[in-house]
């Protein structure tokens, strides 16, 4: 099981990588769209669509709303910027989303009435799927490198391996026993100290490369990384509350060794929105 989880995350890092640096804006933006097609399909789940009509019905009502996306951006095979307004509009809806979503976190499971419902649940996965590709597909065009989208990649996934070497040496105090039993305070602040640093080290590459880094860059920086901590492990504990209502241990089955797509960008998918509106409000002013 070691090397299959190993061996998967290596190509999925290869893929990513090969995505975010030799696609065009707009050919990302596609691949983007597959990837939240996949994950709606596993959000089907956490609904309680069980058979393959009312799956596809939901794939198709998450199509169409990717479809008015592209509208709203105005986004084409020869865009070179996407509609800014249009864009931070949403990625403001997503983060409007996540934070109402960590109430719930914080109510479970006293509180379950308030989102339990189908219809319910499947406009959650609406609000957290649509402004994912949206804030990821911004981040694209705002530098067609793609260095924006490994960052956001890297910091996530430093908060994830800060939180859980910090909390296996050193957890003690549960951060939410009835929904992740592994999970401790200590290792939150192990997951923020690594995407700290990550950060900081970002901002030296900004400094090189996009634009100069004073102060008050490197304050939005330092931001960033408390709020992208926050919003992954929210994300986190969200899939975990919809998986306990469900009563099933992953997402999917499409990764071998991993689960399904929605268990391997859970914390991505909270913490897009933010880091887009941080670093699009950098790039801007920059400009």
């Amino acid at each position: 099981m070691l090397k299959q989880r190993i061996a998967t995350a290596i190509v999925l890092l290869l893929g990513l990588v090969a995505a975010s640096t030799l696609l065009s804006p707009f050919l990302f933006s596609l691949f983007t769209a597959v990837v939240v097609l996949l994950a709606a399909w596993e959000w089907g789940g956490f609904i309680g669509l069980e058979n393959l009509t009312t799956k596809v019905a939901y794939i198709i009502s998450i199509m169409l709303l990717l479809g008015g996306c592209f509208f709203l951006l105005e986004l084409g095979p020869a865009t070179e910027s996407l509609r800014q307004d249009h864009a931070l509009t949403l990625s403001v809806l997503g983060l409007l989303y996540w934070l109402c979503a960590s109430l719930a976190v914080l109510g479970y499971p006293a509180r379950n009435n308030h989102w339990n419902k189908e219809s319910r649940i499947a406009t959650m996965g609406i609000f957290s799927l649509l402004p994912t590709w949206v804030g990821i597909t911004q981040l694209k065009y705002l530098e067609p490198s793609g260095m924006l989208v490994l960052v956001l990649i890297v910091l996530v996934a430093a908060v994830d391996i800060g939180a859980f070497f910090t909390g296996m040496n050193f957890g003690k105090t549960k951060l939410a026993p009835e929904l992740s039993p592994n999970k401790t305070w200590e290792g939150v602040w192990g997951g923020f100290a690594l995407c700290l640093l990550v950060s900081l080290c970002f901002g030296a590459v900004l400094n090189l490369t996009l634009f100069p880094v004073g102060l008050f860059e490197m304050t939005v920086i330092i931001i960033m990384s408390a709020l992208v901590t926050f919003f992954s492990v929210t994300g986190d504990l969200v899939e975990s509350m919809l998986k306990r209502n469900r009563k099933i241990k992953d997402s999917g089955r499409i990764l071998p060794g991993h689960g399904g797509v929605l268990d391997r960008i859970d914390g991505l998918i909270a913490a897009t929105p933010v880091f887009v509106l941080g670093m699009t409000f950098l790039v801007l002013t920059a400009r």
